[in-house]
Order: C-alpha cells, then structure tokens, then sequence
C-alpha cells in the first residue's frame, strides 16, 4: 500500500488518486515520486480503469517539492542529484503518457511541481479560492523537469512571465492562460469534477487512449533528449550559491 497517495476504483472504473501528505501540503517527497510513478504504470495498464481523478488531500493541492528532499540535493554528488532529477522527470512523463482520462481537481496553493501535475492532466477544475505560482526562482532555482509540461499547456509567452518572476496568481488568472480548463465556487468542485467524469467515460477507452498519443503526436515532442537537458539543468541550479543561499534563508524563515 503507498505511504502517500490514497487510491479508490469505484463501480463506474473512476479511480481517485489523491496526494496524502497533509502535514507537508502534499509536496513531493522522494517515496511520493516513487509512488505517483507506480500508480501512473498500474492505472494505466488496469482495463478496469476508465478515469483517473487526481486531488489532495487536506488544505492544498500539491506545494511543489518536499524542502526536505530539495535540501538533501545540496549534500548529494552530482551524479546523485541527476539521478534524482531524472526520477522526478520520469514521473511526469509517465503521468503525461497515461493512456485514460486524467483529470486534475485543484484547490488551495498548487506550486512548483503541482503546475506540473496539472500539467499533464487532459482537463482540470480548480476552486476559484485556489492560488498558483512557479516560484522556484525565487529560491534560487528553476522549474526544469516540469518546464516542457508547463510550456506544451500555456505557451512560452505565459511561461516566460511566470517562469521568470516567480509570482502567485489566482484561478481566474490560470484559466486565461489555460492551465486550468474550468473555475467554479468550492462548493461546486466535486460536482463539476463529476461532470467532466460522465464526459469521459462516454468516450470509447481505446479511441480515447489513441486520441491522446494522437494528440502528443502533434504537439511539441517530448524527447528523452529534452528530458535529459532539463534533468542537466536542475542539477545546475541546484549547485549554485543562489540555491543554497534561497533554501537556507527560507529554511530560517528570513526575507
């Protein structure tokens, strides 16, 4: 059973995948990579599964990654951090390449790696209360293994803003630039997640997994090459004097 994800299949095949990390804001800690990709492989391949709905738990959707498990990259070899870099990646790509419906439900803060995680979902409904932000820069970083998945859903001009600044912006904000597919009142979340549900299981399951490939088949690739430059360039970011500075002064709580 995984340490930080809740999985349920209901009658209908929708599966809920759910971010279980309530104390951290469901931000990604090693295990949580490893299990998100596990539940991407074992989802993917169980013919009973025809949704997938990803949430979290708690207060927040996903505060991007575990500080902790950042920190530790700092004391690692570089080899050490590109192998962590590299697993990171390849949890996305296997959520991006799901063949079903992914569907992300956000509310709360989705930071960092959670811009990725929706990201790589073919529709999302976040609460209008819900706050977003790449702010990776801001610790001295940038938002490399998720950047290909952000860019191929905002464009680069969004990204640029985004990506550069490192500020917070809102849902109403998300959907303009279409990271977000649809806004509604907190109350309402559920219901509108279930909407999106029927939608897709209307669909046949196999047309539906060709018409995503189809889809990837058309847009930016998303080469093992791009994957292996942004893995290169995390590690980078990481041995800079800006990084440790950025983690430190946030670890002390000081501006």
């Amino acid at each position: 059973m995984p340490e930080t994800l809740m999985i349920s299949i209901d009658e209908r095949g929708v599966a809920r995948l759910t971010l279980a990390r309530e104390d951290k804001r469901n931000a990604m800690s090693a295990e949580m990579i490893n299990e998100l990709t596990e539940a991407a492989n074992v989802l993917g391949s169980d013919t009973n599964v025809r949704v997938i709905v990803l949430a979290g738990a708690g207060k927040s959707f996903c505060a991007g990654g575990d500080l902790e498990w950042m920190r530790a990259q700092f004391k690692a070899s570089r080899a050490e951090r590109m192998t962590e870099a590299r697993r990171l990646a390849m949890m996305f790509k296997a959520l991006n390449e799901i063949p079903k419906p992914l569907i992300g439900c956000v509310h709360g803060s989705a930071f960092g790696g959670g811009i990725g995680l929706i990201s790589v979902c073919d529709t999302v409904v976040a609460s209008e209360t819900a706050r977003f932000g790449l702010t990776e820069v801001r610790l001295g970083l940038i938002p490399a293994t998720i950047s290909p998945y952000v860019v191929a859903r905002i464009g680069s001009g969004a990204a640029r803003s985004l990506f550069v600044s490192g500020r917070t912006f809102d849902a109403a904000e998300a959907k303009s630039i279409g990271l977000v597919a649809s806004v509604v009142a907190p109350g309402d979340l559920d219901h509108a997640v279930g909407k999106d549900v029927a939608e897709f299981i209307a669909a046949s399951p196999q047309a539906a997994a060709r018409a995503k490939a189809l889809v990837r088949s058309l847009a930016m690739p998303i080469t093992n090459e791009i994957i292996e430059s942004v893995v290169a360039q995390l590690a980078d970011s990481w041995e800079t004097d800006e990084a440790q500075a950025g983690i430190a002064v946030f670890f002390e709580k000081r501006s």
